[in-house]
């Protein structure tokens, strides 16, 4: 199961606006059930301001009172919400706040591991533009200092087959010259 976006405040939510146990806020979370227990008892989290599940569409009102009405059902994520890095790799039109904030991170990755392929494949690959690449490469980007390589596909931004078909595609021209 896919964790909601914002764990804890989705809990806090829960707590304060169901009746649902802290198990089963606990499963849904992925928090452990003494920390909810904490939220509910105003040990944890005080200062942070609950999330709806319902607004962000992780969850729908009529799945929360199935759960509330049986203590033994567990809560269950929109079918949207547990594909989110799949349907995202397909449309790079709408991408959760991490995975857009990730984005200088998997240049990165490229420009270190793939250095072959070229800042139009990266645009495609990423889906950003040619000036925030180059200012990754000279180490002037805005957020430098918390940038770090991570993999695009292992963060959802591009498929396997798409990065290996781009890097392919950058070796070809090298192997004609050399040849």
């Amino acid at each position: 199961m896919t964790a909601p976006l914002m764990p804890k405040a989705t809990a806090v939510w829960l707590v304060e606006n169901t009746t649902l146990t802290f198990k089963q806020i606990a499963d849904f979370c992925e928090l452990h059930e003494l920390e909810i227990q904490a939220i509910a008892d105003g040990d944890v989290a005080f200062n942070i301001m609950g999330i709806s599940p319902i607004e962000t569409n992780q969850l729908t009102l009529e799945e929360i009172k199935r759960c509330e009405s049986d203590e033994n059902n567990t809560l269950r994520a929109n079918v949207m919400e547990l594909n989110v890095r799949e349907r995202n790799a397909k449309a790079k039109k709408v991408l959760s706040p991490s995975q857009r904030s990730d984005k200088p991170n998997a240049i990165a990755w490229i420009i270190k591991n793939c250095p072959e392929v070229t800042d139009s494949q990266i645009c495609k690959l990423v889906g950003t533009t040619k000036p925030t690449i180059q200012s990754i490469r000279e180490g002037t980007h805005k957020d430098m200092a918390n940038i770090r390589a991570k993999n695009p596909v292992a963060i959802g931004l591009c498929t396997e087959k798409d990065l290996e078909k781009a890097i392919a595609v950058s070796k070809a021209p090298t192997r004609r010259k050399s040849k």
